[in-house]
């Protein structure tokens, strides 16, 4: 992780070092979720250097209070940060306090007890399927070389096919995914978490098509994914593909490639899958994250109601 000047007393870097050491170590959070933390907790210091008149301490952070959060949300919210970037900072510093607290070196109730700004309720934004398979098929993919064609198709149909996070889709090890005859890969995900996907035939022949066109040798336990000079393939070079399927086909902003793993879940539910299927499929820890696609499938029902009834 990149260093950063922290101001704060030689104690409380060295607990604060040590917390995010275990919130990649012991609790496997993803390096995105730790940066986030690391860089929330940091404002939330130089907050307070300038709140107190001076770099804080574990004697001040053991000290804080709920007045105090308030104040550092309310400079934040003057700052321009949204409810979201506000909810997930108030999460960091109370993960850090309440680290703090099992060693007995601080209290976590005034954090607990100061309640999170109400989020926004934002649907997530499926393609449509037609739209989908057009993102995902080889055809429809723009790099001139086959092989990066292949390579870009075969991604795209996992995200879509087997509704994988992009991070676990180019996680994937040669060995994991051989192509045609394949009816599940183990697939790890948020906090290292494995569950088990079911591989359509559609899937398996992406695969299938890049395996035989990529000039690189997929060795076992190496990367499935090559960049262009054989290294892990980056996911900003898929997101930077879909942008440029995006202007090629017409398509919203909001057709990323997260958006085909929002797609799948939701093109499920609408054929009839059931919620705890989905869940399972998606590796979502709890139900609830999942139940946001029956607001997405109500919409969707609405929207084609109000356009086709006669009465409308």
């Amino acid at each position: 992780m990149q260093e950063f000047l922290v101001p704060a007393t030689a104690d409380l870097q060295s607990a604060r070092d040590a917390w995010l050491q275990a919130l990649a170590g012991e609790r496997r959070l993803s390096p995105l979720t730790v940066e986030a933390y690391e860089r929330d907790t940091r404002q939330f210091l130089h907050f307070l250097t300038g709140h107190l008149g001076g770099a804080p301490g574990l004697s001040d952070i053991a000290a804080l209070r709920t007045a105090d959060l308030r104040a550092f949300l309310a400079y934040r919210r003057g700052g321009g940060a949204g409810a979201r970037s506000l909810g997930r900072g108030l999460a960091g510093i109370r993960s850090f306090l309440r680290f703090l607290e099992r060693r007995g070196l601080a209290s976590s109730a005034g954090a607990s007890a100061l309640r999170a700004p109400k989020q926004p309720k934002s649907l997530p934004k499926p393609l449509t399927a037609k739209d989908a398979r057009r993102v995902a098929s080889t055809e429809g993919q723009l790099a001139e070389e086959p092989w990066i064609a292949a390579r870009n198709a075969a991604v795209l149909t996992l995200l879509y096919g087997a509704g994988l996070r992009i991070s676990e889709a180019l996680g994937l090890n040669a060995d994991g995914l051989r192509g045609k005859g394949e009816t599940a890969i183990r697939v790890t995900g948020k906090g290292g978490k494995t569950r088990l996907v079911p591989i359509l035939p559609v899937v398996g022949e992406a695969v299938a098509a890049y395996r035989r066109l990529c000039p690189y040798h997929l060795d076992s336990g190496a990367r499935l994914f090559r960049g262009a000079r054989g290294g892990p393939l980056d996911p900003a070079i898929i997101q930077r593909e879909m942008r440029k399927l995006r202007g090629a086909l017409g398509l919203p902003d909001t057709a990323t490639p997260h958006a085909l793993r929002h797609s799948f879940a939701t093109h499920l539910l609408a054929r009839g899958g059931d919620l705890r299927t989905i869940q399972e499929l998606l590796g979502h820890a709890s139900l609830s994250t999942t139940q946001i696609y029956t607001g997405v499938d109500t919409a969707r029902l609405l929207e084609i109601y109000e356009t086709a009834h006669p009465r409308a």
